[in-house]
């Protein structure tokens, strides 16, 4: 498929939505917080890979429901809700642990929780099928394959992740270097965010 003029507005655009704050961001912070930069990278990477889920049900018409069904929309907008609210409580309740056993208690899941924590995020979270339901089309010719357009989009929106997300995780990781005595303190605001955006998710009206 060629590199034509919808495609290089869609790279604008994802570019601009990617660097946004938000709970990939917020989520980011805490795992490189508490992690560091590596297990960082697997959650955005799991972030990432929650992208071609909300393309395939964007194209295969399954975010429908979601944007008709006021039921369905409040099973799965709670559900991620309540995810990132478990995310920011465990993360403020990590920042409180001795500086020694934070780590051991932060790294328990290894590499597939990391990842998973990404993935998790990225799926249950309602707005983003709505986004894709409603913006991809709008770089979808007639005489497109649906399902492939919307996988290559959403690739390209994944590859700018995976370019913004550890470069933010390595800024986080260079602060909490600098600033070893913040360290806690960046922590529980990180954690404090993905409260407040579960919380914000929960109350928002579609």
């Amino acid at each position: 498929m060629t590199l034509d003029g919808s495609i290089l507005a869609f790279i604008g655009i994802a570019a601009l939505l990617t660097i946004l704050p938000g709970a990939d961001m917020a989520l980011v912070a805490k795992v490189t917080l508490l992690d560091g930069r590596r297990a960082a990278f697997l959650t955005s990477l799991g972030i990432c890979a929650g992208l071609p889920v909300h393309a395939t049900a964007s194209a295969l018409g399954l975010s429908l429901i979601l944007a008709t069904s006021a039921e369905a929309f409040t099973v799965v907008k709670f559900a991620g809700a309540a995810y990132l609210a478990y995310l920011g409580i465990r993360t403020i309740r990590d920042s409180f642990r001795p500086a020694a056993d934070a780590p051991v208690a932060a790294r328990a899941g290894g590499r597939a929780a990391a990842f998973a924590q990404g993935w998790l995020s990225n799926v249950l979270n309602p707005k983003v099928a709505l986004f894709y339901l409603t913006f991809l089309p709008q770089f979808i010719s007639p005489g497109d394959n649906v399902l492939a357009k919307s996988l290559l989009l959403a690739g390209i929106h994944a590859v700018l992740g995976l370019i913004w997300l550890p470069l933010y995780a390595y800024a986080i990781d260079r602060i909490g270097v600098l600033i070893r005595g913040a360290r806690r303190w960046l922590e529980r605001v990180s954690g404090a965010a993905l409260i407040g955006l579960g919380v914000r998710l929960a109350l928002e009206r579609r």
